[in-house]
């Protein structure tokens, strides 16, 4: 599956995707993972061992270092990457930015996403996540706003959707339904040269991630499709069937090739569909922030969120999401 104008019909204005292609779609229940590959941008720290999560000097305030010395890359903050830890607070950040190598910056608008817990995290054991998509429009809204409650009314909302305990405690699912959802990431493989995927749930757009390279992807994909994707997923899993059904009706292997083949033309041609039907409206493009000569710019639309880092019209970085 190769089909360039339907990533370029996703991204705003001079955005460039040019060289990025679509590969073969794999599902995993109510989640469709598309691959993307393209020509990847050198110099970009990955986020797990690029980053670290040094302290939290606060409710709402976290601070993150580019752990990389003088001769490493920028880091780029993956939008709406959050830290899990236990006995501490947990954070998430409303928006992206660039670290330089050595730099330490302090998010001052980071939101508190565990209503009750005590103590602050610090520089130990940590895992991170990105924000499931329920609370992704929200929490850009939210960048920019000092108030690390800001995010808990969503929250409670998202944990009643989800037949949970109506509080302001995001570890409810990250944590305590934390083996259904890397299930996601195991029935889902990253294939070689990938830097990004469409996802689609329930044959519905979801978002478009785009890394620098496929080592920053491979870095992000657990967060990405166990958490930002794999709630809303999880949530619009299908019912069971009633009895047990064989997968494919074939009497020898060849007859199992031939229906292999057959299903994977059918999803071809199923997400081809759904790219022909994604929504279209005018998008605005606010830049953010700059280094060197990369720019960080917020994407809002009816339609369509996120974050995108540019280097003149060719895409490094992209985040975008469905806003409704």
């Amino acid at each position: 599956m190769s089909e360039p104008t339907a990533l370029d019909a996703l991204v705003p204005g001079p955005l460039s995707l040019a060289g990025h292609r679509l590969g073969t779609p794999q599902r995993a229940g109510a989640l469709t993972m598309v691959p993307v590959t393209g020509p990847p941008y050198p110099g970009i720290a990955p986020p797990r061992t690029g980053l670290k999560l040094t302290r939290v000097a606060g409710y709402g305030r976290l601070e993150l270092r580019n752990g990389a010395g003088a001769g490493g890359g920028v880091a780029i903050v993956p939008l709406h990457i959050g830290y899990v830890q236990d006995a501490a607070q947990n954070h998430a950040l409303c928006r992206s930015a660039f670290l330089a190598p050595g730099q330490s910056l302090m998010f001052e608008d980071a939101c508190c996403v565990q209503q009750s817990q005590g103590g602050y995290l610090a520089e130990r054991d940590q895992w991170f996540f990105v924000l499931p998509l329920e609370l992704r429009a929200r929490a850009l809204e939210l960048r920019g706003v000092h108030d690390h409650a800001k995010l808990w009314n969503d929250i409670t909302a998202l944990n009643r959707g989800c037949g949970l305990p109506a509080r302001g405690h995001l570890e409810q699912i990250l944590s305590r339904r934390r083996p259904v959802l890397t299930q996601f990431q195991n029935r889902l493989e990253l294939q070689p040269g990938q830097l990004g995927a469409l996802f689609f749930v329930a044959g519905r757009f979801a978002g478009l991630e785009i890394a620098p390279d496929p080592a920053y992807f491979a870095e992000v994909w657990t967060a990405l499709v166990a958490f930002a994707y794999g709630v809303p997923a999880w949530r619009a899993e299908p019912a069971p069937p009633a009895g047990p059904a064989a997968p494919y009706e074939a009497g020898d292997l060849a007859g199992l090739r031939a229906a292999l083949d057959r299903d994977r033309a059918g999803r071809v041609a199923e997400v081809a569909g759904w790219l022909a039907d994604l929504p279209a409206g005018p998008l605005q493009t606010a830049e953010e922030e700059r280094y060197l000569g990369l720019r960080l710019s917020t994407v809002t639309g009816p339609h369509l969120a996120g974050q995108i880092v540019t280097d003149g019209d060719r895409a490094v970085y992209a985040s975008l999401f469905a806003a409704t």
